[in-house]
């Protein structure tokens, strides 16, 4: 994404020049993706979803780190909002940094469960919401997340029939491809 960004955002739309304190905020946040909500996010999905054999001290350990971790974005954007910078992380303007956290949180739902962000009034991440749904909505990003098909994970989401038709479908697929890895890695 930086290289993109330097080889083709020249205008910096979704990017600050280099080396100003911006462009550094936003590689933390690339870095707090890549090392911190990618990984533990991954093993919430895997644990919650596609483990043969279900173990709850794993499945409880990645999904409590996931929601440390959205406790932490839910700081940050709490903090920019309240102090004028909109509802972005950096520089008061979406940029690659939203782009690839949004990335990890929009599937929230299947490492964290239909329920993931508690009900009604009692909303554990508010920020996080508005910023998913805020990001849910740009045109692009809804392009984009209909390729190579169409994301119907959070339709599915929202009954428990579609959460389980749609999490058979994906569990057979990833275990055979773990399979396949297996086969070939031996």
């Amino acid at each position: 994404m930086l290289y993109l960004c330097a080889k083709y955002d020249l205008d910096c739309t979704i990017s600050f020049p280099y080396d100003s304190d911006e462009y550094w905020e936003v590689v933390e946040w690339l870095v707090w993706m890549q090392s911190g909500i990618g990984p533990m996010q991954g093993q919430a999905n895997h644990f919650y979803r596609y483990a043969p054999k279900k173990i709850d001290y794993a499945i409880d350990r990645y999904q409590t780190e996931t929601r440390r971790l959205y406790s932490v974005l839910e700081d940050r954007l709490t903090a920019q909002e309240s102090s004028g910078q909109g509802l972005w992380l950096v520089g008061g303007k979406y940029t690659i940094a939203d782009l690839c956290c949004f990335s990890w949180v929009n599937w929230a739902e299947w490492a964290l469960g239909r329920n993931w962000n508690g009900e009604g009034e009692k909303k554990t991440f508010p920020g996080v919401e508005k910023w998913l749904n805020t990001i849910n909505g740009r045109p692009a990003i809804q392009k984009g997340c209909d390729i190579p098909d169409n994301f119907e994970m959070k339709e599915a989401m929202k009954t428990e029939e579609g959460e389980a038709e749609y999490a058979k479908h994906h569990s057979n697929w990833v275990m055979k491809g773990q399979e396949a890895d297996q086969e070939k890695h031996k």
